[in-house]
């Protein structure tokens, strides 16, 4: 079985091979290919062919996409590749790798936020209520606990300008070894 559908110029093109074929019934299709892609570069001078060997799923990804957005499977290849050359060069060259590293430690320290940040917050209160409670100070509650607020809020701004300055201080590492 074959398929064939109509490229931009209207000309017919096999969009699926069987199997098994004939030497001569490829050389007829890659001669016919040759022959659409000189008609449609006469026509249309800014598209190109490519030619590329894609994995069934990806195909299957992207026949989906088209169904999806309505448009053709050309079209529908035209805008990944386009999206993917956009995403490569916005990210200027870091590898696909340290992204989901830099993913992961981001994670674990939302993670390890979700364990200390409650006990954090909830401390200061319970220590304000013990000191209060007891009437050894002098002061409310309420004070004690505005007080303790403002004197975390300076050490955490302390803590994050440090590890700001030591963000921005250059780092020399040393040259690797070839091994």
């Amino acid at each position: 079985m074959d398929l064939r559908d109509t490229d931009e110029t209207g000309a017919e093109r096999s969009v699926g091979m069987p199997a098994v074929r004939s030497r001569q019934k490829r050389r007829e299709m890659r001669r016919r290919g040759q022959e659409n892609a000189t008609a449609a570069a006469s026509t249309t001078a800014v598209l190109q062919w490519i030619t590329a060997r894609v994995p069934p799923a990806l195909v299957r990804e992207i026949e989906a996409h088209a169904k999806a957005s309505g448009t053709s499977r050309s079209d529908a290849i035209r805008e990944c590749l386009a999206v993917g050359i956009e995403t490569v060069q916005g990210r200027q060259g870091v590898p696909g790798r340290l992204v989901d590293e830099l993913f992961g430690k981001l994670n674990t320290i939302l993670l390890m936020l979700d364990i200390i940040g409650p006990p954090s917050l909830g401390t200061p209160r319970l220590l304000a209520h013990w000191a209060s409670s007891d009437g050894a100070l002098k002061i409310s509650e309420d004070e004690l606990l505005a007080e303790m607020k403002t004197v975390a809020a300076d050490e955490w701004d302390q803590a994050v300008a440090e590890g700001q300055d030591a963000v921005d201080r250059p780092t020399v590492e040393p040259p690797h070894e070839a091994s």
